[in-house]
């Protein structure tokens, strides 16, 4: 497909934080921008699996919250248990006072991606692919805007680059932006949870479909399991032409590093394995541990992944492309959002929201700059964005520490807290957590934190 020859703002990557630029974009009146994305569809996999309240109502002011609610499931509680009791029962109801989402939204990020795709198609957006960008050059005619060349050779010319394109950004380097740990809050060193095997499953018992969300503690390792919404089969009918009858549940654990990395795409039994090794009984495929009397196994993996629980983030989120004068602030606008800005553990599914939070914020931000260029220097209309990706990047260190802590509560290593306190951490960790499940406001800050809502 050829390519527009020029553009105001080029959007590189079509996953839900680049749709969710366009989609503000739109909202507040801008048309003039290209989207492009390196594959030929759009991810086909499930990856994120909730929205939480202050991502929603983000949503909902670029018109797409409603129809993602439709979609998906809402959970109003969140059970952390360990393999054979309970500990925490956290309920979103304590949310209802601050925001009309007292829940949690589960919905896969693909998903995701195709209500927001179907949305932006509606509106006219056309997302080019495959087109893969491979260069980014000062215009030699104009030096606030840039030449991006694809591998094809094609090329547009720009004045903005929304860098939309994943952890692996391939705009983030040609702008000269580092991309490493912040080193805030627990380090590796208090975790045993340095990877992650995810995966998308059916089980062979029926009885599941009641399932709720849970998370379960044990010693070393933690493990989910949540019931995706039955819209997301209906979804994979109609994009795959498969039929898949049962419900389909996300799991995810840890994976011992001690024993060697995670395939690529890890096999039903490995993921049974981490199932029979780390998840609740009931949900054990060996008939004498399962409380039930009969075992529960995994049917078929629908998806499976690895995950490295690293972080990383940008040194800033906005910069122009050097034009050879330092002292000049000429050269295309280059801003990132999503994974190209900052990336950490999915433990407390943060990523995307913050991601979708960062795009819907842009666009305002970024037809404010437009017009403010048209009435003032460069250099004092860059201070409206130079203050909006200051607020973000505080907000995506603030969303990287937190995500650290979870971590280390998540996979605490089993050792003793202090010679003067010699008891174990997961002891403690876990008496503090059923004390969490009994008091309000502890349950309350706990939902509260997950929200979103304290750091939109």
């Amino acid at each position: 497909m050829s390519l527009p020859r020029n553009t105001t703002i080029l959007i590189v990557g079509a996953g839900p934080t680049g749709l969710a630029s366009a989609l503000s974009l739109i909202h507040h009146g801008f048309n003039d921008f290209v989207v492009v994305d390196a594959l030929v569809k759009g991810d086909n996999s499930s990856r994120a699996i909730v929205i939480h309240a202050a991502t929603l109502e983000a949503l909902d002011v670029i018109g797409c919250g409603d129809e993602l609610v439709s979609k998906g499931t809402k959970i109003t509680s969140m059970n952390f248990d360990t393999r054979t009791g309970v500990l925490a029962h956290l309920p979103f109801d304590t949310l209802k006072p601050y925001t009309r989402h007292p829940y949690g939204l589960l919905i896969p990020q693909t998903f995701t991606e195709h209500v927001l795709g179907q949305k932006a198609a509606s509106l006219g957006v056309t997302v080019h692919r495959p087109h893969n960008v491979v260069g980014m050059k000062i215009n030699a005619d104009n030096t606030n805007l840039a030449d991006v060349t694809f591998e094809d050779g094609q090329v547009i010319t720009t004045k903005y680059v929304i860098a939309a394109d994943g952890a692996r950004s391939t705009i983030r380097p040609i702008a000269g932006i580092d991309f490493v740990d912040p080193k805030n809050g627990p380090g590796h060193d208090s975790t045993t949870l340095a990877q992650l095997a995810p995966a998308d499953v059916t089980f062979d018992n029926p009885e599941l479909n009641n399932f709720n969300f849970r998370g379960v503690l044990s010693t070393n390792n933690f493990f989910l399991c949540a019931p995706l919404p039955p819209t997301f089969n209906e979804y994979l009918a109609k994009e795959t032409g498969k039929h898949i009858e049962e419900r389909i549940f996300r799991v995810a654990c840890g994976a011992p590093v001690e024993e060697g990395p995670v395939p690529h795409s890890p096999s039903k039994a490995f993921i049974q394995s981490l199932v029979d090794r780390f998840g609740p009984l009931d949900l054990s495929s060996d008939p004498s541990v399962n409380p039930s009397g009969k075992g529960v196994c995994i049917k078929e993996v629908i998806w499976s992944s690895r995950v490295r629980t690293h972080s990383a983030i940008a040194d800033t989120f906005f910069t122009r492309l050097p034009s050879g004068d330092s002292l000049k602030p000429e050269g295309a606008a280059i801003l990132l959002v999503g994974d190209a800005a900052h990336i950490h553990s999915p433990v407390g599914g943060q990523g995307m929201n913050l991601g979708l939070r960062d795009a819907v914020f842009l666009g305002e931000m970024l037809v404010k700059h437009v017009k403010a260029t048209e009435s003032k220097p460069l250099s004092e209309a860059d201070q409206i964005l130079a203050d909006f990706v200051a607020e973000r990047r505080a907000r995506a260190l603030e969303v990287i520490g937190f995500t650290k802590k979870l971590l280390s509560v998540g996979g605490m290593k089993d050792a003793i807290v202090a010679w003067w306190l010699p008891i174990s951490k997961v002891t403690l960790r876990d008496w503090m957590l059923w004390m969490a499940g009994k008091v309000h406001y502890l349950r309350r800050q706990v939902i509260w934190n997950m929200s979103g809502l304290g750091r939109r």
